[in-house]
């Protein structure tokens, strides 16, 4: 007997043999065990879902020789040629082919005539999107009031294609994709009865690859188990597929972390000895990206089974949730602009080493200001123009509405009645001057210490912990989570942190033990932490800074609206100041 590929052996005979589709198959079950049937059905879905499968499936519930149930016996004659593909009363029909309205007209002066055999005569039309709109519209009266012995069951990939008229005749049914999981559960189910063994990994290339489609799913599994040689392994459905190995993956995403240029250009390298597709290296990138961003904020989420969840685990530990949100823009930005680099390689390589080079330094940190608030303003004295140059380097405000005349500097302040200055605007939009800051007398916020400091245990208080937070070395996901607690008490090699209940959902015990050893290891001695969920009504490190940095962004706004060729501008040519787009320099 002639080999049966798996696609055809494994196509379900029952709906308890179907693999998804839940939301549909609980549909019809009801309907056919309570007598509630349409007269027209449409199920629509990528390929390889199962349309065709359920609309046989159903053809065979209605004709089952035992009755009409969700269960046909299979045993009947009925439901062997329905399964052998020879019941005269199941007319399959390829929209493909049969295009014309002359078609269409054929096959429905049949439709008066009762079964030969069975009990309904079912017409199953697939791909019914292909038809042209003369033989959509020779289809309507009859899809509206068919005799009772006919039932129409269409399928279709692009349900859009179909006239309205169609769609308000027939029940709509939507099937989903399959997710990888249920079909490495399928093929689990179908290996072990067909004795082919497999290792889990292979399953799980094989399902990504399928991309949703149940039967691609299965083909791609026939032709593995040729290549391996009767047998699944990892190794030979990778170098079937042409995938990539993820190894790679996880070697970019530690050099990216390690900022190590050198080694993202040897795993490239070595990428390209093995003939990639250098876009699906980025586009697996990406997916690797963002299942440890899923780590970052739900670690529970974390799908164990593939075989680089330690790696993702372990960069999300160890790579801060802002870096990888933006080598995850990046890596997007980059997969859209990879058609246009001269090569697939070299834009690869460019997007990589982009992520490098434009990586932020970290979170800025802020100096204090004075206890009292906003810190205060005092006129400022007339500067001299080395001073303006120097100090432009530090403040990066813009000044709209008005261009910098090419005096402004030096000899505008000089300016007498009779020389009154005038700047004529070149374009309709309103040019941008950039601010020049002086050594005005505006109080400057205390820095904070930095980050480098060392905090002796002796000196640790709830005061220190709060204003001297990022000096404790904290960083991604644990250091968002601790910013939000406060140090309530310190007893001997006990510290007692508190959380509130909101932010507490973040906190689990890999964090609690992560944070309990960062500490430790800061402190060179070993420490018990505690960390109760209360209310909280003191000021944590989080909203400490939060504080500090308005009220440093208060101090550089006062700055810039102190600084006299602002307000010369302001005087002379009424430049507004956009107080939005101050922002501390690299001296701030």
């Amino acid at each position: 007997m002639s080999y049966q590929v798996l696609a055809r052996k494994w196509r379900p005979r029952s709906f308890r043999e179907m693999a998804g589709q839940a939301h549909v198959l609980k549909a019809l079950v009801n309907a056919l065990d309570h007598d509630r049937l349409h007269h027209a059905y449409l199920f629509t879905g990528t390929r390889g879902v199962g349309k065709t499968t359920i609309a046989r499936i159903l053809a065979k519930c209605l004709n089952c020789e035992s009755g009409v149930s969700s269960e046909p016996c299979g045993t009947c004659d009925a439901c062997v040629s329905i399964n052998e593909g020879r019941f005269v009363d199941l007319i399959e029909v390829d929209a493909a082919s049969k295009t014309k309205v002359d078609d269409t007209r054929e096959l429905l002066d049949n439709v008066q005539y009762t079964p030969t055999r069975g009990r309904y005569k079912v017409y199953l039309i697939d791909e019914v999107h292909m038809l042209s709109g003369h033989s959509f519209n020779a289809l309507l009266k009859t899809l509206e009031e068919p005799p009772p012995h006919v039932k129409f069951l269409l399928a279709t990939t692009d349900p859009q294609k179909i006239p309205a008229t169609i769609l308000s005749r027939c029940l709509q049914f939507s099937l989903k994709n399959m997710s990888p999981e249920k079909i490495v559960e399928h093929l689990t189910h179908i290996l072990g009865q067909e004795m082919i063994g497999f290792e889990e990994p292979a399953l799980w290339q094989l399902a990504r690859a399928a991309e949703g489609s149940m039967r691609d799913a299965l083909s791609l599994t026939d032709q593995a188990i040729a290549f391996g040689g009767g047998k699944l392994g990892s190794a030979d459905v990778e170098a079937m597929l042409g995938t990539i190995d993820h190894s790679a993956i996880k070697d970019i995403a530690s050099a990216l972390n390690a900022g190590d240029a050198q080694g993202l250009l040897q795993t490239v390298s070595r990428l390209a000895d093995q003939g990639v597709d250098f876009a699906g290296v980025l586009a697996d990138l990406l997916s690797f990206l963002h299942r440890v961003a899923i780590a970052q904020a739900v670690p529970e989420a974390v799908d164990g089974t593939l075989p680089d969840s330690d790696a993702v685990k372990t960069l999300a530990a160890e790579l801060p949730a802002e870096d990888v949100q933006y080598f995850y823009q990046v890596g997007l930005a980059g997969r859209r602009d990879l058609p246009l680099a001269p090569d697939a390689r070299s834009g690869l390589e460019m997007v990589l080493l982009r992520m490098i080079a434009f990586r932020p330094a970290g979170v800025h940190q802020l100096p204090q200001a004075s206890a009292g608030g906003a810190p205060p303003v005092k006129k400022p004295s007339a500067p001299t123009g080395a001073k303006t140059v120097e100090n432009s380097q530090r403040t990066g405000s813009h000044v709209s509405k008005a261009p910098v005349p090419p005096s402004a500097h030096s000899e505008a302040p000089r300016r007498t009645d009779t020389a009154p200055a005038s700047a004529p605007v070149q374009s309709s939009a309103p040019p941008v001057v950039v601010a020049q800051a002086v050594d005005a007398e505006v109080t400057m916020p205390e820095a904070p210490v930095a980050t480098g400091t060392t905090i002796l245990f002796d000196d640790l208080t709830p005061t220190v912990w709060r204003e001297q937070f990022d000096a404790f070395g904290l960083a991604g996901l644990l250091r968002s989570i601790c910013s939000h607690c406060i140090l309530q008490q310190v007893g001997g090699d006990r510290l007692c942190f508190q959380i509130a209940p909101e932010n507490a959902h973040l906190l689990n015990d890999a964090h609690h033990e992560r944070f309990e050893k960062a500490l430790s290891s800061y402190f060179e001695r070993p420490l018990r932490i505690e960390i109760e969920q209360i209310a909280i009504t003191q000021e944590t490190p989080a909203e400490y800074q939060q504080r500090k940095e308005a009220e440093h962004q208060e101090y550089l706004k006062n700055l810039i609206h102190a600084d006299p060729n602002v307000q010369l501008l302001v005087q002379e040519f009424q430049a507004v100041v956009d107080d939005n787009s101050i922002r501390p320099g690299s001296g701030q």
